[in-house]
Formats: C-alpha cells, structure tokens, sequence
C-alpha cells in the first residue's frame, strides 16, 4: 500500500479530533449527572442548576457549560424523554389576511376546495392555486376585491396576471412562515428547557420543535400553538342582552327537539327567573328540556357576564347564536355582537369538594369589519407579576398610539360605567370595569384565575408577538424519561452483544485477520461517534440501530477483501501478491465501491424522503459507510502489510474454516424452474393477502391518528380495554398489548382532521376518564398525561399524526421505495453496461419486497409485536434494497470478471462457476448481517422489533433472490447473439 505514512497521520489525527469531540460529551454528562444529585429529583430547580453555571468554565479552564452543551451528541426524544411537535402555519389564514378579508365567491370557495382536493405531499398554496384556475372564469387573482387591496399596496395592482400574483403570494407565504419561526424561537428560547431545537421543514410552512426533557404536555402544547392574539373590546352589559337571549330561547323551541318526557310547563318570563333563584329550583328542575338555550345555562352572570355554562355545552350554544335566524332577533344597534367564552375556572363547593369547571359567556361590541378597537400590536413589554390581591397576573406597556387609544376606551368605560375585555385568541382572560377616571401612560394589567406557569406563559408570548397566522400541530411525539432510559439500556445491550459476536465470528473464521478487522471495527466506532458530536448529530434510538447495523457494514468489505485473497492463495500467489491483488480494482475494490454505491443511494434518498427518527437512521448508516470503507480498506492493510514485512504466516482462515465453501459445483441455473415457481406462488399469496384478505396494518404515519403507549399497574384485557375505549370515544379504538401484558399500545382516529390543543386536551380527557379504573385513587390527570422523572405508570408516550402530514408521509414512502428501486437500477446499468443486469437485480428487488409485505400482511394479526406499515416500515424496506443489492452485486461482478477472462465453458457453467465461487462471500456478509439482526431483534426493545424483524426477513430473503432469482433472470435475458458470443470465447 502507498502513503502507509500518510494513511497512519490521518488515522491518528481522526482519532485525535474523535477522543476531542467527545469528550465534551463526557463532560456535560458529568455536569448533568451534578445537577440531577443537587436537584434531588426536581426537575425545576436542575433546570435553574443548570441555567445558574452556564457561562462558568467546566471543561480544560476554557470551556462554559453552555459550550461544552453545545458540542455534545445530543440525543434525540426517544432517548432523552420529551416533546417534539411539527407546526404547520395555516396558509388559508395568510391568504385571507393578504386578501384583507375578501368576501369574494369564486375566492372563498378555492379556499374551502383547496383543502378539500389537497393530494399527498402537495402544498396548500399550490392546491388554492389549482382549486382557484378550476374555478375561476373572468375573475383574476389581482381583482380589486381579491388581492390588489392595501394590504399589498405597491406590490400588487390589478394589471398583473394569475402568475406574476402567484409568485408574489409565495414570497409572501415565506415571510409569514419566516416571521412565525422568529416568534416560536423567541417563545421556546424564554421557556426554560435545555438544549430547544427549532427547524424551518424545507419550503413546507412546517415548523419542527424539539424540547428535550420537557414535561407538561398541555402547556408546551398551548406554549407553540397560541396565535397569541390580544385584543381588547367593549363589551355590552348583562342586562343589555337579556331580552335577546329570552327571544332567542322562545324562537330555538320551535325547532329544536325537547325531551318529551319531561313535564311541559309554562316558558319563563325572565332568565333570572329560569335559573339560580334557591327557592325555585323545583319549579326551574320542571321546566328543564323546554329551554333549549336556557337549558344549557348554570346561571345567569351579572356585569360583563352574560351567563355561566359547562365548557361542554359551549359548541352547543354557539351553534344556537350563530343561527341567521336567532342572529336576526339582535336589535339594530347591536347587530354586530360578538359572542365568545372565558378562560375555564374551576370552582370546588364547600360543602361536597366536588369541583365544577365552568366558562362565562361575553357579548363583546363588534362592528362590520370585526375589528378590535385595539390590538396586542401596541404591546411593547408584558411581565408576569400579582395584582393587589396576590394572585397571579399579567402587567402590559404600551406604545404612544396604543396608549391614546386606551385612555379613549377606559374614559368611555369610566363615563358608561361598563366594561373592556381583555381577550387572548378569542378567549375572555378578564373584563374589568373603570372606577377611577381615563388611564393614561398606556399602562394595563390582566388578572383572573391563573397559575403562576400561565402568567408567565402569558408574558412569554406577548412580549414575542403574535404568529402571522393559526399554528396548527399536525404531528407530535410525547416520550416519558422513564422509556429514554430504557431506550438507552436496550441499545447499549444490543449494541456490545452484537460488536461481541461480530468479533467472534470474524475471529472463529479468519483467525489473525480476524483481529485486524476488529482492530478496524474499533476505530470505525471511535470515528462514528465523533462525526456526530463534530457535526451536531442527533443520537436517536434507530440511529443506535444504524450503528449496530454499521457493525456488520464494517466487516463486509473485509470478508470480500480477505475471501479474494485466500483465493488467490489458493492459486499458489505469495502473501504479497495475494493482497496486492485483492485490494486492486480487479479483486475486491470493485465490488466493495459497487455494493457501497448502492448503500448509499438508498441511504440518501431515505434520508431525503424520511422525517425525525428515520432520518436519525439513514443519517447514521450513511457516516457509517464512509468511516467503515475507510477503516476496513486501510487500516487493516497497515497490519497485514506489517505481517509480510516481517515474514509473518498470514492465511486469512483457520484450522477449521480454511475449507468452508470451497468445491462447490452446485447448479444453481439448472433448478430456476423450481426457484421460478416457488417465488411465484410466493409472490401471488403475497399479492392476494395484501389486496384481497388481509390487506396491512397501516399505523398512524399512514392514515393519521393518535396513538398511547400506556402501562398499568397490573396486567389488563386488551379486548376489554379496547371495547370500553371504543364506548368512551364513540368510534372504533385499538388497543394492541406492547412488549408485557400490563402495557398497552393504545390507537384512536378519534377527531384526527381537527385540529387544536383543545381536541389534543379533550382527547387526553377521555382516554384518562376511560382508563383511570385501572389505576389507584392517587392517579390524577396531570400524573397520568404528562411526563415526570421517574414515571413508571400512566402514558409513556403518546404521538399524533394528522390527517395532512400522513398523506405527505404515504405519498414519500411510496415514491422513496420506488425511486431506490430506479437509482440503484441505473446505478447497475452504468456499471456494467447491459441492462439484463439491471433487470436481474430489480426481478430480485421486486421479489424482495414483495416478500416481505406478504410476510407482515399474514402474520401481522397473530405475531406478538407489532407490524405496523410506518415510517420505520419504509426505512426497513429501502434497507434491504439495499443489502439484496449487496448480495447481488458481488455475484454479477464475479460473472462479469469471468467473463472478461479465460474461464472455459458454456454461458451457464461460466454463471455457475460465479456464484459458487463467491458464494463463501455472500453467505459471510449475510451471516454477520442476520447475527446483528437477531441480537437487535432480541435486546433491541419493543418499539424497533417490527422495524428489526422486516430487516431480517429481508436480508434473508434477499441473499436467496441474489442467487435464485436475479442471476437466472440475467441468464434468461441475456440476447441470443450475446450468448453465442459469449460460448464462442469461453469455448473448451
């Protein structure tokens, strides 16, 4: 080998830089691990630890905290704990701000449709574009009425085609989106979680936030998802509104259905009547089911408050109010009433402490453009502090406009003696009345029932602003601590047992060169790792995957290395030759480069086409790669240069090994009928199964969901569960046991194309409502939801995916495993010139994945693991694409090296001779894939088994198709005038 010299200077450097990058991983573990003993299990005052010794130097005197922080691997939800949500800004709601409200037809309905006709993986803008050609006849996108208003002033005029506008929508769609990034990282980095990550998803509108060690999930939830839209109106009083609601009330009875079983009674005069009065209750108890607006109410308020209700009955009366009909009975001066709700209050009766959760009812004085007389844009600083009564509130500036403007409001509050209601996103947090005179100096205060965590939550988001447009969460991942740290046990374990076994078996079969390769091993691990805290990388558990996996990667090129020299020992070379010949391009190289490429190709576009954990995973194979070629192909070398320097016995075998696979004169193309026919029938059960029985079990990725992995204190029936689940949600609920029967694995498509973190909220509500039998009486709703060091009970882990993200997802997977099918086979087409062997290998691909979705549409029901179509699915598949590539490409380089020499013999004795030749090859790297396989199958942990067990069946299947399949359709492809040519040559 040339440059032994340099190759060594840049093996000690690497590793140099390696042991340095990760040490700053060991110290920031040390400095972790301080905290968590000073905290004593709070996970508050670690967080203030850790906070409190940013800036102070830990590492080599020169290095704070918070850089040290920086530079470690960080690890990912499934090993860290906490939440991970991706935000999709609600493009409608830009296109209606841009267009200033338009209430044009043609406009409105290319909105509605838009979302409606949305394809998989097609963007809402380009969806409103196509909905609104469709539609749109005479109408233009730059009518006055639609976009050139003055909102778009100078930038759009009503000259301009259907393109020039579309262009200027799109650059300011990414505004909006740029503008929502900056609020949401203003919002994050002010909340107090270690190591925030926030992402712009390429060109998407989709935002990606990771909290790593966040726990409360209602509140991060509430946190990312807040438009944050303050407004302050005039509200009308009480009294004022009566008369409607009794009108109201009196005209819903005509054609809202009552509950014929309850005595008919007079209707009542008044509301106060109806509602409240102690002495009375008999009479109101009669007359409950003749009210249908009245009947929804608990009392009647006073002041700013219309009345009282259960948040249950809100969409019920709003429902009501927002009737034409009833909206008819306001009178003339109060026709543009807006009704909205008050943030929940919990009130507990003295008596009984049961506790009662409750909203009030406003009517706020609207007007024709639904304009706030003033707006939260006038806020310039907001801090959580306590009002006069020490309970927690919100204080605000505001700027010199804002500020005249308020003066304005409160004088007219203090003359009319009525009220001004503060509302955050449609949501009354307080209406207070003005008793002493007009405020001036722009100075507010927003008080009410808050928690202190709310008030700052509060401050938090009006000092960063408000989002240009409606966030919506159309995925998330909650992960409990407690499953991190199991996540990290089960890929430590899998991770030594299957470097132990790799060693072994390299050592058992070529003894001395066996523990060069290894030697090579432990640095490709040394390197790895220190790719990924150079560069940032995220550890996630499917990435341990990639790395276990990388273990047998490693010593692929290796085995090819090491068989072509013992054949060429074989044929009587010296130890010198041997080696120079099979690391030259004609003995091994090139096959290592072919089956590298293809790992590649299908590592890239997982990487292009997967999200988060798959991600993690391809990410990893792909440095994984680079590093392994790097140390198997130079840094063994040095050791078996050093061996023939010094005359050393090298044999690449053992005593035992040294005749393995040699002598093998099977005919393989003589029994392709028998082959055929099996993979057929294979393939056509398969076929029949995924489309005509069993189909597959799609999981959430694919059709949208939520999904709950939820642990017990004492095994429980799943059926049962189920069952109950099904009855509390009104819809069929999944509930599958995970790993032990006293977990369960718990799915729901229950309200999925809604989005909020109020239906996130009611969601968690039923599922705890439902399930909280199981548990004892000290499980509340915050222990069984959220997330807490130490969680041993409740919800794990819990993930969402919406009914738009899933569409996207399933439309990547599909174009992902076809366009590894199509890359790979061109990638083989330019490499060996004849397309019979890109066709051969893309027979056996097909085959490959075909197999092993029959393999997963007819067992899934009865395995006990999951085998659910996902993400972590597709991963699997476009692994095998690639390992069945491996598997063929070392067959199809041999056939193509004898048919370039002077082996003898007709066209199928030359194939033959190829694969019994190598065969020793294919079988050692499939061997030393399926060990790793099966140790990760075993230790791996329950939530990558089904991920796992598609791999393996697929390596298996794939190194029998390298042989059965993919060269007899080489054979049977081949042109009759190439064959003739071909036997002409190698005649005997």
């Amino acid at each position: 080998m040339q440059n032994k010299g340099l190759v060594k200077f840049f093996a000690i450097l690497f590793a140099l830089v390696s042991i340095y990058s990760l040490s700053f991983t060991f110290v920031a573990n040390k400095v972790k691990e301080d905290a968590k003993n000073f905290a004593g299990g709070n996970p508050v005052k670690e967080i203030k630890y850790l906070d409190s010794i940013g800036k102070e130097k830990v590492f080599l005197d020169f290095f704070t905290y918070n850089e040290v922080k920086d530079k470690q691997i960080n690890k990912g939800l499934d090993l860290e704990g906490g939440i991970n949500v991706i935000l999709q800004i609600s493009v409608k709601d830009v296109l209606k701000q841009l267009s200033n409200n338009s209430k044009n037809p043609i406009f409105n309905k290319a909105l509605e449709d838009a979302k409606l006709n949305q394809r998989g993986n097609q963007s809402y803008l380009d969806a409103f574009f196509e909905a609104f050609d469709a539609i749109k006849g005479t109408t233009k996108l730059a009518s006055p009425d639609i976009f050139a208003n003055r909102n778009l002033q100078g930038q759009i005029d009503f000259n301009m085609s259907d393109d020039q506008v579309k262009k200027v929508l799109a650059k300011k769609l990414d505004e909006s989106v740029e503008s929502a990034f900056g609020v949401l990282r203003s919002r994050i980095d002010k909340f107090g979680v270690t190591q925030p990550n926030i992402v712009k998803l390429g060109q998407t509108g989709r935002i990606l936030i990771e909290l790593p060690g966040a726990k409360d999930v209602d509140r991060i939830k509430k946190l990312v998802s807040s438009k944050a839209e303050l407004e302050f109106w005039e509200t009308y009083k009480a009294e004022e509104m009566m008369g409607f609601l009794q009108q109201a009330n009196e005209a819903l009875k005509a054609t809202v259905k009552t509950d014929e079983k309850v005595e008919a009674a007079k209707p009542a005069d008044t509301l106060s009547k109806l509602l409240t009065d102690d002495k009375e209750k008999d009479s109101a108890a009669t007359k409950k089911g003749n009210n249908p607006l009245f009947d929804k109410f608990i009392s009647q308020g006073g002041g700013p408050v219309l009345v009282v209700a259960s948040p249950k009955d809100t969409a019920t009366i709003n429902s009501y109010l927002k009737r034409p009909e009833i909206r008819n009975l306001l009178p003339a001066d109060k026709r543009y009433a807006k009704f909205v709700w008050s943030k929940p209050d919990v009130k507990v009766d003295e008596k009984t402490k049961k506790e009662t959760e409750t909203v009030d009812l406003y009517a706020l004085k609207g007007n024709r453009d639904n304009i706030a007389p003033m707006s939260g844009g006038v806020i310039v600083d907001a801090r959580d502090t306590f009002d006069q009564m020490g309970k927690p509130a919100v204080s605000m500036q505001m700027n010199g406009a804002g500020a005249r403007v308020w003066e304005e409001l409160t004088g007219r509050a203090f003359t009319q003696k009525s009220f001004i209601a503060i509302a955050l996103d449609n949501v009354v947090y307080s209406a207070p009345g003005v008793t002493s005179g007009p405020i001036s100096g722009g100075r507010s205060e927003i008080s009410g029932n808050f928690e202190v965590s709310e008030t700052k939550d509060l401050a938090n988001v009006l000092r960063a602003g408000k989002l240009p447009a409606t966030a919506e969460i159309i995925q998330s991942e909650v992960v409990g601590p407690s499953l991190g740290e199991v996540a990290i046990h089960a890929g430590l374990i899998s991770s030594i047992v299957g470097f132990f076994f790799v060693c072994l078996w390299m050592v058992f079969y070529y003894g001395k060169a066996g523990w060069y390769a290894n030697a090579a091993l432990i640095l490709n691990l040394l390197f790895l790792f220190g790719v990924m805290a150079s560069f940032g990388f995220v550890l996630t558990l499917p990435g341990i995957a990639g790395i276990v996996l990388t273990l047998g990667t490693a010593v692929d090129a290796n085995i090819i290395i090491y068989e072509r020299a013992k054949e060429e020992l074989r044929e009587g070379k010296s130890l010198g030759e041997a080696v120079v010949a099979s690391y030259g391009w004609k003995g091994a190289m090139r096959s290592i480069i072919d089956a590298n490429v293809t790992h590649v190709l299908t590592g890239t576009i997982l990487y292009v086409f997967g999200t988060g954990l798959v991600q993690g995973f391809a990410l990893t194979l792909l440095i994984g790669i680079v590093t392994s070629l790097f140390t198997s192909i130079f840094i063994a070398r040095i050791f078996i240069d050093r061996d023939i320097a010094h005359n050393r016995h090298l044999t690449f075998s053992t005593n035992i090994t040294k005749n393995w696979f040699t002598g093998f004169h099977f005919d393989f193309i003589g029994i392709k009928k028998w082959t055929y026919m099996f993979s057929s029938a294979v393939v056509v059960v398969s076929l029949i199964s995924i489309f005509f029985v069993n189909g597959l079990d799609q999981g959430v990725d694919f059709v949208g969901g939520r999904t709950f992995q939820v642990k017990f204190e004492k095994p429980v029936e799943s059926t049962q569960v189920s069952e109950e689940l099904s009855r509390a949600f009104g819809t069929t609920v999944e509930a599958k046991v995970f790993g032990t029967d006293d977990q369960l694995k718990i799915t729901t498509k229950y309200k999925i194309q809604e989005e909020g973190v109020e239906v996130d909220k009611e969601v968690n509500d039923k599922l705890f409502t439902a399930l909280q039998k199981y548990f004892n009486a000290g499980m509340d709703y915050d222990k069984f939801t959220n997330l807490y060091d130490g969680k041993t009970y409740g919800v794990l882990q819990s993930s969402k995916v919406g009914a738009a993200i899933s569409a996207d997802i399933k439309t990547n997977s599909f174009w992902a495993v076809l366009g590894a099918m199509f890359v790979v086979c061109l990638y083989l087409v330019i490499s060996f010139r004849k397309w019979q062997y890109s066709l051969g290998a893309l027979a056996a691909v097909a085959h490959d994945v075909i197999f092993v979705l029959g393999i997963y549409s007819l067992l899934y029901k009865y395995m006990p693991f999951h085998m659910e179509m996902d993400q972590h699915f597709i991963a699997a598949i476009l692994t095998v694409i690639g390992y069945s590539m491996n598997d063929t490409v070392i067959v199809f380089d041999r056939i193509r090296e004898f048919l370039a020499g002077n082996r003898k013999g007709h066209f199928k004795d030359v194939v033959n001779a190829s694969i019994n030749t190598t065969l020793s090859r294919t079988l050692n790297t499939s061997l030393t894939m399926i060990l790793v396989l099966l140790i990760m199958f075993i230790f791996g942990g329950d939530s990558i088994r089904g991920f796992i067990f598609a791999m393996l069946i697929g390596i298996v299947v794939g190194t029998y198709s390298s042989l059965f399949i993919a060269t007899p359709v080489l054979v049977d492809t081949m042109g009759k005038g190439d064959i003739e040519d071909i036997e002409k040559r190698h005649g005997n």
